[in-house]
């Protein structure tokens, strides 16, 4: 069963909300019953995939282990560095081993969900490293990576901020705005997939450039499809992350937004700020900050501004590499490392853009500038760029 697609799915929920609704109006903790909640739509998710469900239960178990014995080891007071590279390579080495493999047309140790659970394990081996997390007992802990809502495509929860929704005990007028949000939220989410990313997807029907027509045509036709790629794969996304933030409520976790307006952004930044948020912020704070704060320490760069541009690029760079392990995916992350920082370089060196850059027609322009450069990667990102630069090349 797939979640936030098939109709069995909606239905079971509902069955499965009433429960939980009878505990958040009663003034109960929910978390014990969404445990045993996500284990059966677990089931259901892994019902007929048993490679999956064995790589799955395999992650979790190893990745249960070594998060304990790193917190265990820091609580002692035995701050092992060497501890904590074999904790981290430890849970990040099934998704590498999973992205090697499907290179090769191999599916070894891969399930759904795989990166975004990944996500949850790292963060926690690396705030248990930075002392953020000096508790966190081991029902939370698998609580945390099992939680069904967000469990295929994110949004990417912290682990401290579930826990303290986990944990928390509503008021009945409490838990009726959080229910009656998530359901709403459903609706949207719903709305956004199957209406909107319906008929952006429609519109998009990628081709080969045609000799029978000019090149400005073909060049329109494929920036078409570009755009049309774009606010289709913004609806579909976006879509299933209001509704995993719509379950999430329902069981009284309020599960982060991951998407905010990305299309007014009025650079690739500011973008970055609204497309995918969980992720990007995930990347800022484990990637790019620790990058950036090494780099400082140890003098690598004569300035800031060359750290930060050096680390925009590794931080996509990863990004690519993460999304797969193909020229598409990796041009894609690179492209977008890059064109951070030019950005980056660009607003903080440019005289031009200091003195206008709070006038409306320079925005106007930013953000036009803006949006094609964005539609642009994601013709990279759908493997439609090959058919741009193909005809561009044959004239």
């Amino acid at each position: 069963m797939s979640f936030y697609l098939q109709p069995s799915f909606f239905i079971l929920l509902a069955v499965a909300v009433v429960p939980a609704a009878v505990l958040g109006f009663a003034g109960r903790r929910i978390k014990y019953y969404g445990f045993v909640a996500s284990l059966f739509f677990l089931s259901m998710l892994f019902g007929r995939d048993l490679q999956g469900f064995l790589a799955f239960l395999f992650f979790v178990v190893l990745a249960f282990g070594v998060t304990r014995w790193e917190l265990a080891s820091w609580k002692r007071g035995q701050k092992s560095m060497a501890k904590f590279y074999v904790s981290l390579a430890a849970v990040i080495a099934p998704l590498v081993i999973y992205k090697v493999g499907a290179v090769f047309d191999e599916n070894l140790l891969g399930f759904i969900g795989i990166s975004y659970i990944t996500f949850k394990a790292v963060q926690v081996v690396l705030e248990i490293r930075d002392g953020l997390i000096k508790e966190l007992s081991a029902f939370d802990y698998l609580y945390f990576l099992l939680f069904f809502a967000p469990f295929t495509s994110g949004p990417i929860d912290r682990s401290r901020r579930f826990s303290e929704d986990a944990n928390r005990t509503y008021t009945a007028p409490e838990y009726a705005d959080l229910l009656s949000r998530g359901i709403l939220l459903l609706l949207a989410g719903a709305c956004y997939q199957m209406v909107f990313g319906t008929i952006c997807h429609h519109f998009y029907t990628p081709e080969a450039f045609s000799a029978d027509h000019s090149l400005l045509y073909n060049m329109a036709a494929a920036w078409k499809d570009a755009f049309a790629y774009g606010f289709y794969l913004f609806f579909d996304f976006a879509g299933y992350s209001l509704m995993a933030m719509g379950a999430s409520y329902c069981f009284g976790i309020r599960t982060p937004r991951n998407f905010r307006a990305p299309f007014i952004a009025k650079d690739v930044k500011e973008f970055w700020d609204r497309w995918h948020m969980t992720l990007s912020f995930w990347l800022r704070d484990f990637v790019f900050m620790r990058f950036v704060r090494s780099a400082t320490r140890h003098k690598w760069f004569k300035s800031r501004l060359t750290c930060a541009c050096v680390g925009y690029i590794i931080d996509f760079g990863l990004m690519g590499v993460w999304h797969g392990i193909t020229v598409d995916y990796i041009v894609y992350g690179f492209f977008y490392g890059f064109l951070l920082a030019a950005t980056d370089i660009y607003q903080k060196k440019c005289p031009f853009h200091k003195k206008h850059k709070k006038d409306t027609w320079y925005k106007l322009v930013c953000w036009a500038v803006t949006i094609n450069l964005v539609m642009f990667a994601m013709s990279i990102f759908s493997g439609q760029a090959h058919i741009i630069v193909a005809g561009l090349i044959h004239g």
